[in-house]
């Protein structure tokens, strides 16, 4: 469930993707409230199993909350305008409970090119938090096309390939910062703690 690890094994075409996929997996299970866990055995395969709360119809509502602690200099209701352009609706969400503390209004969008249109159609928006692997136009490419029109905006890039040289490729698109996924919502809080706390 570490990140960037993957098995030691002998076929070479199995080495695909970052190495990331469980510890992902992992994040999400437990910001549910849940568990994962293995059972594996060698030459034989591997079976994944996880828990998550579950409260019946029957049962008392429980809403589901993610507790997210007020930053220092920046409390409930700051005020932002945050676009978040992000394909995977699961990451969505979790970024939205981020956020949402600091937000007049969250825009959300799935593409590049919607995310150039909503910075178009809102000139106001104060941060954009830009998923970089998405089909069609990628995220590099819609910050370079914003910055055409929007010098300002704050653009905090995210991918799950955090890999050498990502951060680099994404401040030179014009992104004024970056974050590896699976995202760290403290890591998240403090950079908006970073351009905001003024």
């Amino acid at each position: 469930f570490e990140r960037f690890i993957q098995a030691d094994i002998a076929d070479t075409r199995a080495f695909q993707g970052a190495g990331l996929g469980l510890s992902i997996s992992k994040a999400y299970v437990e910001m549910l409230g849940g568990k994962i866990w293995l059972q594996s055995e060698e030459n034989i395969g591997s079976v994944f199993y996880f828990t998550i709360p579950f409260y019946s119809v029957a049962e008392e509502r429980k809403e589901a909350v993610i507790e997210i602690p007020a930053v220092r200099g920046i409390s409930p209701g700051a005020n932002l305008k945050i676009l978040i352009v992000e394909d995977d609706e699961t990451s969505e969400m979790l970024i939205s409970y981020t956020v949402n503390p600091f937000a007049r209004d969250v825009v959300k969008v799935r593409t590049g090119g919607a995310s150039i249109e909503a910075c178009r159609k809102n000139p106001d928006i104060d941060l954009v938090i830009m998923d970089i692997k998405m089909p069609g136009m990628d995220g590099l490419e819609a910050t370079r096309q914003i910055r055409k029109f929007n010098k300002n905006v704050i653009i905090i890039a995210q991918t799950a390939y955090g890999l050498l040289g990502d951060k680099e490729k994404a401040i030179e698109a014009g992104c004024s910062d970056y974050i590896s996924k699976p995202v760290d919502l403290g890591e998240l809080r403090g950079l908006i703690r970073k351009y905001f706390n003024k």
